[in-house]
């Protein structure tokens, strides 16, 4: 597989870019793209640049560092170098006084910078205009999603069981499982929206995944230090007995995949964390169903939460008050893309919109039960990409 984006996805992204921005805001007259994965996703290349988008007139891609590999990967059709924004002042022309930029990413002494040589007065966020574009994958895009996808499936579902050894300790382990995953394929890093990054996700044995945790997530991670909240406790060792889960990202050419599954490791867990878990797998299974073209994200949720029972809603999507508000997001080149499986997502879903579906549940004493996969929305429902496996792996 080629490693540059075909030109005609460039062309066609940054086509839907412009229909959705006149769909938005009519009247304007002029967007640019700093953050890395956008500007990746427009141009094919990734370098510290500035990719101006006219409404009438051909995008330009100024870059500064460097101008040469971005020669070499990307077919945008205009590149130019830059040593500062004076050059893409110079080079621009006339800059309306009101500039759309990425609000969520552009920090402010960027912007001051910029507003120096480029003299633009008002910011306009384009932050969704931008997600909303990206949300829709490509045949190109969904091709190497499914790649991800099969060394996401084949990793946790065939290779994990052997790798869980008594006494092993979870950053230990963690390494085994990130240098597998990278053999099998794995890009070696998962990307998260506004500048997060991770090399795998959350791994945990027992009540090390209900654990205290700083981003939105319905699980935990022990962490290594609290410099360095990620990866897993060195003391904390795996015994018979506790409840393994894995929820990590698989990445392939950018594009990523989610996926948590559960390993019951030496014993089963109590029946009543099996109980827990099955329904949550049941209530995957249900959204699933709900990923059609023309459903409503925000709809999607309120039927699942209304369908709950009020004894299964404690605990549910986070353990005691730490509990998000979502079942499922978007993922793509971010794990974390919309549209969200939430309140206040009302645009109809689309045929190839991607979402991890991640419903999920803390029991005392034991620690995360629930399952997530990633899914393509048909006109049949969604289809798993991932795998699927029902979680609970025995590994006796």
């Amino acid at each position: 597989m080629s490693m540059k984006v075909p030109l005609t996805e460039l062309t066609d992204r940054l086509k839907r870019f412009r229909a959705r921005m006149d769909k938005t805001h009519p009247g304007w007259e002029m967007a640019a793209i700093t953050g890395k994965v956008p500007l990746y996703y427009f141009t094919g290349t990734m370098p510290d640049g500035l990719l101006l988008v006219p409404h009438d007139g051909d995008a330009i891609f100024w870059v500064r560092q460097s101008f040469e590999r971005a020669a070499e990967e990307s077919f945008f059709p205009d590149l130019r170098k830059m040593k500062s924004y004076r050059d893409a002042a110079a080079g621009m022309g006339k800059i309306p006084r009101e500039m759309f930029l990425e609000t969520d990413l552009v920090p402010i002494a960027q912007l001051q910078r910029m507003q120096k040589h480029l003299l633009f007065t008002d910011v306009k966020p384009v932050d969704a205009e931008v997600s909303a574009v990206r949300a829709k994958k490509s045949l190109y895009e969904l091709s190497l999603m499914e790649r991800a996808g099969k060394i996401h499936c084949h990793v946790l579902e065939d290779c994990v069981p052997d790798m869980l050894t008594e006494g092993i300790d979870e950053v230990t382990f963690g390494c085994d499982l990130y240098s597998l995953m990278v053999k099998e394929g794995h890009q070696g890093i998962i990307r998260f929206g506004r500048f997060n990054e991770m090399v795998l996700g959350q791994i945990g044995f027992g009540t090390s995944s209900i654990s205290p945790i700083c981003v939105d997530t319905p699980g935990g991670v022990s962490g290594m230090h609290p410099s360095v909240p990620q990866m897993g406790c060195r003391e904390r060792k795996l015994w018979k007995g506790d409840l393994v889960v894995i929820d990590i990202g698989c990445g392939y050419h950018g594009y990523q995949t989610d996926k948590t599954l559960s390993y019951m490791f030496g014993k089963p867990v109590p029946d009543v964390a099996i109980q827990e878990h099955t329904r949550c797998v049941e209530i995957q299974d249900t959204m699933a169903s709900m990923l059609k073209p023309g459903a409503i994200p925000s709809e999607i949720y309120r039927t699942i939460m209304a369908g709950i029972e009020p004894a299964f809603q404690s605990n549910f999507m986070g353990f005691g008050d730490r509990r998000v508000k979502y079942l499922g997001h978007g993922i793509g080149l971010w794990i974390d893309e919309t549209p969200v499986i939430a309140e206040g997502f009302d645009e109809p879903l689309e045929e190839g919109m991607v979402f991890a579906l991640e419903p999920k549940k803390g029991i005392p004493e034991v620690g995360l039960v629930g399952i997530e996969n990633t899914f393509i929305v048909t006109h049949q429902g969604g289809r798993s990409i991932t795998g699927k496996s029902k979680g609970l792996v025995e590994v006796y």
